[in-house]
This record gives structure tokens, C-alpha cells and sequence, in this order.
């Protein structure tokens, strides 16, 4: 005797699925996700991406707010390539980076060192804290206090040095000695950022490998430069592209310090665009500075990147 098999129904047959009812709940979440984004999106569009887009524009014209803008094409950049003031500029910047950037990260990476090593964990907090201290204060109020700390008359800089019998020093009138105070103020300021990054990337290595080197006789020097380094290297990138984004931009400084003198001996880039855009009026010439300034940056940026495959060690 042989059982009959009913046939499957056909999918005309089947009866259709019903689509899921949109959830009230998730159409809230996504509309409160957009009522808080907003208010920072609105501050990017207004503060960030709109004065961008309006000095790209302006990099082709000649506009002084009086009169109406006139387009010029590339006489901009014709003109600040010719300007000697411009390339002096440039070359103060240049050296500032690669002077300031070095002694910020070697003294931020020697600092914590320092402080990982072992010490009382209340020595360590307070190491911490003073050491990133100078970065939450004012640039301007710091620059106005060096100033009068390297004053060549009455600094308390050149008294100091009177009590050993050195001459004052013309820190801040002196070609030689200007962009050395400088670029002293810029560190002291700024290396407590890089500072907290190294500390973080040496917290980050474990123990283990510290104690298999010392049983073999590694000690010192050797696991600096052979577990240490290799290991907080994606630190370092990280630490060095932001260092020089940030001084490539330096204007506080030497603006207080120096207001770019003697001369032009630290005069820097963002100074130049300040001059030509609020003192010159020449807002045209100042976006062209400023969008050389911006791809200079972006250069550099890449190629640290780029060169960053060499050396830095991923776990």
C-alpha cells in the first residue's frame, strides 16, 4: 500500500509576509541623535567649513572690506612667491618646527620615562600634573611673563646671570637669541601634550618584556633603544604629526615675545597672514598665504605617514 505525497503548495499560495511596523522608539532615537549633533555640526559648518571655503575663494581676489572684491586669478601667489618678507617667513617657520618639534618630543619622552620609572605613586600624580600644568594656561599670559623674565634691563633672567658674572644677554632684541627664547617658551608650553601621549604608550608595554630582557642581560640604554622605542613608535607618529601641525601654526608666541623682530628674525607664517589680512587689509593676499600655509601641512602630514611604514611597529 503506498501513501499518497500532497503536492507543496504553490508560492502564489502562500500567504504573503507582513512588513515589520516601523518602531516608534528607533524613530525617536534617530531624531534625539540628530537634535544633539546639531548644534556641533551647525558650529563645524559656521566656524570651520565656511570661513575654509571663503578663504579658498578669496585666494583669487583682491578685496580690502571697502570696495568690492576684484578677481585677480593667480596674482596672489605670483606676488607672495616674489615677497621677501613672505619667504623669511617660511624659513622662520621651518626652523621653528624642526628645532621646537625635536626638543618637545625628546624632552616629553625623556619625562616619561622619568616618571614610569619606579617612584612613590604620589611623586608620579604630582610629577603629572606639573609637568602638563603649563599646557592649560594662556599663551598670551604666558608669553607676556617670559617677556619680562628675558627683559634685558630688569629680567630676572639676566639678574641670575649677573650673580655668576655673565653680562646681560639681549635675549629679545638679539637676532642669534630671539628665536631661541622663542622656541624655549613654545616647549615648556607644549611638551606636557606629548608628555601624557608617551605616558600612555609606555603604560601600554607590558612588564613581561622588560623582565625577560634583564634576565638577559639587557639593562638601561639597550631596552630603550630595543623595546622601548620600537614599541611606543605608533606614539611617536602620532605625538610628531600633531607637534607639527601645531607649529606650523605658532603666532602667540612670537607675537608677545618678539612681535616678530628684530627684524624679521622670528617672524612666522601665521604673523605674515595676520598683517596682511587685519593691518594691510589685503584679505586676498592673506587667504593666499594661508591656503599655501594649508597644503604645506597637508604635504607634510602625508609624507610622515608615508615614512612612518619604516619605523613604526604595530603589536
Amino acid at each position: 500500500m503506498t501513501t499518497a505525497t500532497r503536492p507543496a503548495p504553490s508560492p502564489a499560495a502562500r500567504p504573503a509576509a507582513r512588513s515589520p511596523r516601523p518602531d516608534p522608539g528607533h524613530r525617536s532615537a534617530i531624531v534625539l541623535r540628530w537634535v544633539f549633533l546639531a548644534p556641533t555640526m551647525l558650529g563645524i559648518g559656521l566656524f570651520v567649513v565656511l570661513p575654509i571655503l571663503a578663504s579658498l575663494v578669496l585666494a583669487f581676489f583682491r578685496w580690502d572690506i571697502i570696495t568690492a572684491p576684484e578677481f585677480v586669478g593667480l596674482r596672489n601667489f605670483l606676488d607672495i612667491a616674489a615677497d621677501e618678507t613672505v619667504r623669511i617667513s617660511f624659513l622662520n617657520t621651518t626652523v621653528f618646527v624642526i628645532v621646537a618639534v625635536s626638543a618637545q618630543l625628546a624632552v616629553a619622552m625623556l619625562l616619561a620615562v622619568l616618571v614610569q620609572s619606579r617612584m612613590p605613586s604620589w611623586l608620579r600624580v604630582f610629577l603629572r600634573s606639573t609637568f602638563f600644568f603649563p599646557l592649560v594656561l594662556s599663551a598670551a599670559s604666558v608669553s607676556i611673563l617670559m617677556r619680562y623674565l628675558f627683559n634685558e634691563s630688569y629680567g630676572v633672567i639676566n639678574w641670575l646671570l649677573s650673580l655668576v658674572s655673565i653680562p646681560a644677554v639681549p635675549w629679545l632684541t638679539s637676532p642669534q637669541w630671539a628665536m631661541v627664547v622663542v622656541i624655549a617658551v613654545y616647549v615648556w608650553q607644549n611638551f606636557g601634550f606629548s608628555f601624557l601621549l608617551f605616558i600612555g604608550g609606555l603604560a601600554a608595554i607590558p612588564r613581561d618584556v622588560y623582565e625577560a630582557s634583564s634576565i638577559d642581560g639587557a639593562t638601561g640604554w639597550r631596552q630603550f633603544r630595543n623595546i622601548t622605542l620600537p614599541l611606543v613608535s605608533p606614539t611617536i607618529l602620532v605625538a610628531s604629526v600633531m607637534a607639527i601641525i601645531s607649529a606650523l601654526q605658532v603666532f602667540d608666541q612670537p607675537y608677545v615675545l618678539t612681535r616678530g623682530g628684530p627684524g624679521d628674525a622670528t617672524r612666522t607664517v601665521v604673523m605674515v597672514i595676520y598683517e596682511s589680512a587685519f593691518r594691510e587689509l589685503e584679505f586676498g593676499r592673506a587667504s593666499a598665504i594661508g591656503l599655501v600655509l594649508m597644503v604645506l601641512i597637508m604635504l607634510v602630514t602625508a609624507a610622515q605617514f608615508r615614512l612612518a611604514k619604516s619605523f613604526v611597529f604595530y603589536q
